[in-house]
């Protein structure tokens, strides 16, 4: 009896070891390296990102939580501070606006938020069905460096006074507008090709889906898509020479 005992406990012992030996000969995990997105500016700059504008006529398009991804494409670019929706969306409430009407408006918020330039997104299709739509378009409105910003207006005043009136619309005046427009559709097979770039680096090795995962997940979906509207802002000629 203390015989078998003896001869079961060296050969558990021996599976427990063997097995340790083999996950330790076993590969490492290769995981990819996403794609650094730079702004090349003199100097760093700040930026805020606002509510994001449902153009789509899909109800199930959240502004803040739109907003949030593209906080966290816009966080991947060096050289460049963001300042989350939720801030934007207190001066929102405390001038009593729901959307940037005017330039002069855009100048005003990014005034009192301290930053260079605010970013306003659009939803203009939103499909969420295997294979993903979206489109969307995206505005940086930079203050101007010669705004200054009047201390005997209160600033809802301000807002007012900044607002449209009936009639033509008015020019901008001075102030810059970086903009960007994008349509993808995942049937297109180059769009395909680029969210596999994307995926290299962010998708689980390990995970069921892999880098279909981004063709299944409308949140990473549109991670994507956002990804791609910041680069091509980021190529704009009027960001180099600030």
């Amino acid at each position: 009896m203390r015989r078998t005992r003896l001869l079961s406990i060296i050969w558990m012992a021996f599976i427990a070891i063997t097995a340790t030996g083999c996950s330790s000969c076993s590969p490492p995990i290769e995981y990819g390296r996403e794609q650094g997105k730079v702004l090349q500016t003199k100097r760093r700059q700040v930026w805020a990102i606002a509510p994001v504008i449902n153009l789509s006529g899909e109800r199930g398009v959240d502004p803040i939580l739109q907003a949030d991804l593209l906080f966290q494409q816009m966080q991947q670019v060096r050289g460049l501070t963001v300042i989350p929706v939720n801030r934007v969306a207190e001066v929102y409430a405390a001038l009593r606006i729901d959307r940037i009407a005017t330039p002069e408006q855009a100048a005003l918020v990014s005034d009192l938020l301290q930053c260079d330039g605010l970013v306003i997104a659009s939803v203009t299709i939103f499909d969420p069905y295997n294979p993903p739509k979206f489109g969307g378009a995206m505005q940086l409105f930079l203050k101007p460096g010669t705004y200054q910003r009047p201390v005997d207006s209160a600033p809802r005043e301000l807002v007012r006074r900044a607002t449209p009136r009936e009639g033509p619309p008015q020019p901008a005046g001075n102030a810059d507008i970086v903009q960007s427009v994008g349509m993808f559709d995942a049937a297109n097979g180059s769009v395909r090709d680029r969210v596999t770039l994307y995926a290299a680096g962010r998708h689980d090795p390990l995970g069921p889906l892999g880098e279909k995962e981004y063709l299944v997940h409308m949140d990473r979906y549109c991670g994507f898509a956002y990804s791609e509207l910041i680069d091509q802002l980021l190529a704009s000629p009027k960001l180099k020479g600030l």
